[in-house]
């Protein structure tokens, strides 16, 4: 289609002032009430300067018909004449959708942009209080708010004001909002204010001057009888109006509300009362405030009603504040509060998240409130309650460094006028940025984005947010560091106290030797330490976020001495992104992991390859260990050797479980925790075969060279068996022999007595690789019996003696070391005992039932809690694993699915063959992965096997973290055992007991 000529040039200009439909917009320019300015070049270009050009003339256009007859002219006049009015103007109306609604409603409001006297510059909370002084009803209320909402929104989008000056506007006009509405809600009950003395507390972003366009403005009420009234009246009278107040600002009207309020920072929160005295404020935080409760408070300022009783209340509050940092529980209440929770925000919107989502402006806000609750004990200057002033008080004081301040100034500064820019537009409550083009296109050219305004914001958007991800390294540590080290010539430093009172802070529980570690690795001037004192702020918020501090710290310096002048450690730390924070898991989470690294460091390098935390087949270890046996010239040095394998996949175990457990920055925590115990008992097992096949050679090398006199196997059993060995597991194990051709029975027996014991004294010997013990206490006659036996002399016993436990023991038998022909024969031989033709007899049953319920009576340690011991406990792992493997018995000679030696494979084939529901299998197999996870749990924290949680608070914290529990939650995490143990019970007793 041809467009004519006048068309063609004013699409083009339009297309070129920024407008997107140039169609509709010509269509407006052409609309009757603009007939006089629309050929004004002025206009157009002044349109084409707005956030919107489409939006500005579309509201134009509206303000302009909406214009009472005669008064047309002087809104065109002062639009083309007064540059002052129409920047501000068409700002709003370009920015603003819901302010174009408003002057649409109503027109004459566009005259209070027209003056521009220095108190209309900078107007504070006597004029906006002029503003809204003749509203006597919450309709009235809320047209004279956005009337002077009306004149922030014009200084703010023309770059009057800042963002930090707007936000103390808007905290203004909501304060001159609290005190007309108390005025409204006095007038209404004028006998209600006779009888009480009512204070308005702002918190939050309100109390510290810093407000949204559209947030929610927490308050707190404080009242007080008058004299000569009832204190249970007075406090009722002021409750209603309170109530009354709330109402008037929060409820919809014809004309929409204003904001809501919301009370529930006060004490109790929802339960407790809206109003109370401030003795009973006093009282209760005194005796039962929390440290979320005081860090709000930082932000209280008396706002409106009886300021008497509010600069009592702000007087009595204020001390309690600055002591926090004192409270018993203020550590861990910390930790719980640095975890910052976006569980509830939807997984599609975490990436859009201003406010919550990480490196969005909470993040900079808690930061900035738990330094001051730590240095403002002892530091007034902190005393504030408005995040930037705030922030630059913490430089000024040295608590950080001054040009970290200023970057996190400028990324808070960014994100809150992304967040304005975001809310004006419709005047909602939100901190989501749009998906939209258009709405993205807008809020970058309110930012003064006007290249690329789409790509512009997402980069400075980025840019920001990951300036304040990195914040707790900022803020939290490299100050620590600046006080030990001296990074920044000419800085204001920590001093040792305050330094001690931060990292106490965070977690520390010795501050003085978590400085002498810092100094120790971060002071001089070599090139390593360099490199640490770029690594350590990171590393520091990494131990602060386990449960043991402390031992990180220690540990990295212990590794650090180790490796220093390794060339390879710092500089593998320093640049494979997932090494440094591997480590710092791996040396925070308990005892084992570090000790197995402090054995020989340099596995630390398992840390930063990619396929370094793979376990190793079974095949793969066994050829390393038989080839390091083969090359040893003594038996000793090829044990050793294996051994030193063995401690090296312990440490690639406990790593990957632990790295997988507690997820890291760029992966999460691992979610099926089955697959984690299939993983850790599969890799312990077929490591412990491998060491068992190292020492069996290197024994029968010694001692026979390459021939052994007789045939010998050795069987797991057990866990080992069941490729469910945990980290303190012993290696339960039978052993089987079979002379060879020609050799005497005696002295073939005297042979594989002798390797045995060679095996064992070599697995045992004092080094510093763990020992690895062997159990054969499960063979026929148990320590009575001889230790090992010939293949015909097992099956004389179990065609002869067997007693039923003794089949149901050989579940789990697996061959594992030594002559495998000799191996599967033995397997060959017990089958038909551990799967019964026909199943188990009625006998038979009873007596696994009678022996099942005199170990849980006898075998429970004196004083053990049943309800939390994992192995004998109440649905723990003889519960599970003796139901399933009474199931085995029964059924596995017609269902080979059950011919397994894995309880978790035996329990899913007993579920596909219909034997147990689906949810009585579930709650089976969910209870045996969770007491597995505990058991290793204790073992990878104490360093030592246990089957019950710990005691020690720290130690049952740790367990805690590697469970997936946050700081403080450890009463929860013991319920859930409970909890989930208990329900295990109830199925036990309906499939194994019958019941």
């Amino acid at each position: 289609m041809t467009v004519p000529g006048r068309r063609s040039s004013t699409f083009i200009r339009l297309l070129r002032s920024g407008f997107t439909d140039p169609s509709a917009a010509a269509r407006l320019l052409d609309a009757e009430a603009l007939a006089a300015v629309r050929a004004d070049p002025v206009l157009l270009d002044a349109l084409g300067a707005t956030a919107d050009p489409d939006l500005a003339l579309l509201g134009l256009v509206r303000l302009a018909e909406a214009q009472p007859s005669g008064e047309l002219p002087g809104l065109l006049d002062t639009l083309v004449s007064a540059k002052p009015l129409r920047d501000r103007l068409l700002g709003v109306l370009g920015a603003s959708e819901a302010l174009g609604d408003h002057l649409a409603r109503y027109p004459r409001d566009w005259l209070t942009l027209v003056t521009y006297e220095a108190a209309d510059l900078h107007p504070g909370l006597p004029e906006f209080e002029r503003g809204l002084a003749d509203a006597h009803d919450p309709v009235a209320l809320r047209v004279a708010y956005r009337r002077c909402l009306l004149s922030i929104a014009a200084r703010d989008v023309c770059g009057t004001i800042d963002v930090a000056e707007t936000a103390a506007e808007l905290a203004d006009l909501a304060t001159a909002t609290l005190r007309a509405a108390l005025r409204i809600a006095s007038a209404a009950a004028p006998e209600d204010a006779a009888q009480c003395r009512l204070a308005v507390i702002a918190m939050g972003k309100c109390g510290g001057n810093e407000l949204n366009y559209v947030s929610d403005v927490d308050v707190i009420f404080v009242g007080e009888a008058v004299n000569g009234t009832d204190e249970g009246k007075g406090i009722q009278a002021a409750t209603r109006l309170a109530s009354h107040l709330m109402r008037i600002c929060s409820e919809t009207t014809v004309e929409g509300t204003i904001w809501p309020v919301d009370a529930n920072l006060r004490p109790e929160g929802r339960n407790g009362p809206l109003v109370r005295t401030l003795a009973s404020h006093i009282a209760y935080y005194q005796r039962w405030a929390k440290t979320w409760e005081f860090q709000a408070l930082l932000k209280a300022r008396a706002v409106a009603g009886d300021p008497d009783l509010g600069g009592q209340y702000i007087d009595a509050i204020t001390p309690l504040v600055w002591q926090a940092a004192e409270r018993e529980n203020f550590v861990p209440d910390v930790q719980k509060m640095r975890r910052r929770v976006v569980d509830n925000i939807p997984a599609a919107q975490v990436d859009r998240e201003l406010k919550l989502g990480p490196g969005g402006l909470r993040d900079v806000e808690f930061a900035v409130q738990l330094l001051q609750l730590v240095h403002g004990r002892s530091d007034a200057t902190l005393h504030s309650g408005t995040t930037l002033d705030a922030l630059h008080a913490l430089a000024a004081g040295g608590y950080v460094g001054r040009a970290d301040a200023a970057q996190l100034h400028d990324a808070y500064r960014f994100l809150r006028a992304m967040e304005h820019r975001i809310q004006l537009y419709r005047l909602r409550r939100t901190h989501l940025v749009p998906e939209d083009e258009s709405d993205l296109r807008r809020l970058g050219r309110s930012m003064g984005l006007r290249t690329e305004p789409v790509a512009e914001l997402n980069k400075a958007w980025r840019r920001h947010a990951s300036v304040v991800r990195r914040l707790h390294e900022k803020l939290f540590y490299r100050p620590l560091l600046d006080a030990v080290a001296q990074l920044t010539p000419g800085e204001t430093r920590l001093s040792p106290r305050a330094a001690g009172q931060r990292l106490e802070a965070l977690g520390y529980a010795d501050p003085a030797a978590a400085l002498r570690h810092l100094e120790a690795l971060a002071s001089g001037v070599t090139r390593k330490a360099a490199i640490q004192r770029t690594l350590l702020p990171v590393l520091l918020g990494w131990f602060a976020d386990s449960a043991d501090p402390d031992a990180g710290l220690l540990g990295f310096r212990k590794v650090s001495d180790a490796l220093g002048k390794t060339p390879w450690y710092l500089r593998l730390l320093r640049d494979e992104g997932a090494a440094a924070e591997n480590l710092a898991r791996v040396l925070s989470a308990g005892r084992l992991a570090p000790d197995l690294l402090m054995r020989a460091p340099e596995a630390v390098a398992l840390l930063g390859d990619p396929e370094g935390l793979q376990p190793r087949t079974h095949e793969a270890l066994e050829q390393e260990v038989m080839a390091a046996v083969g090359r040893a010239e003594t038996a000793e040095a090829g044990v050793a050797a294996a051994r030193g394998v063995r401690r090296r996949e312990l440490f690639r175990t406990t790593a990957a479980d632990i790295i997988g457990s507690y997820g890291t920055e760029d992966n999460p925590a691992e979610e099926d925790h089955g697959a984690l115990v299939d993983r850790v008992g599969g890799a312990l097992s077929d490591l412990t075969a491998a060491t068992v096949a190292g020492a069996l050679r290197a024994a029968v090398q010694s001692h026979y060279g390459d021939t052994l006199p007789t045939r010998f196997a050795v069987i797991g059993v057990g866990r080992f068996g069941g490729h469910e060995l945990g980290y303190g597991s012993d290696a339960d194990v039978l052993f089987v022999h079979e002379p060879r051709e020609g050799v005497d029975e005696q002295e073939a027996a005297k042979a594989a007595q002798n390797v045995i014991a060679e095996m064992r004294r070599l697995l045992q010997l004092p080094t510093a690789d763990p020992p690895l013990l062997i159990d054969a206490d499960l063979r026929p006659e148990g320590r009575s019996g001889p230790l090992v036996r010939t293949l015909s002399s097992y099956a004389a016993y179990y065609r002869r003696w067997s007693l039923t436990w003794e089949s149901q023991a050989l579940l789990r038998a697996e061959p594992v070391a030594g002559d495998a022909d000799l191996g599967s024969r033995f397997i060959e031989l017990i089958d038909p005992l551990r799967y019964p033709m026909e199943g188990l007899g009625e006998d038979a049953v009873r007596e696994i039932r009678r022996l099942k319920a005199r170990m849980e009576s006898e075998r429970l340690p004196r004083g053990a809690d049943p309800t939390l011991h994992t192995k004998l406990g109440r649905g723990g792992l003889s519960d599970v694993e003796w139901t399933v493997q009474l199931i085995q018995m029964q059924h596995a000679w017609v269902e080979p699915g059950l011919r397994t030696t894995r309880t978790r494979q035996a329990l899913a084939a007993a579920h596909a063959a219909g034997l147990i529901p689906t949810d009585e299998a579930q709650i089976l197999d969910e209870a045996w992965v969770l007491a597995t996870r505990v058991r290793n749990a204790v073992m990878l924290v104490r360093g030592r096997a246990g089957d019950t949680f710990p005691s020690e608070a720290r130690e049952l914290a740790a367990v805690g973290r590697y469970l997936g529990y946050a700081e403080g939650t450890v009463g929860e995490m013991l319920d859930d055992y409970r909890r989930i143990t208990r329900r295990a019970r109830a199925v036990v007793d309906e499939l194994f007991y019958g019941a």
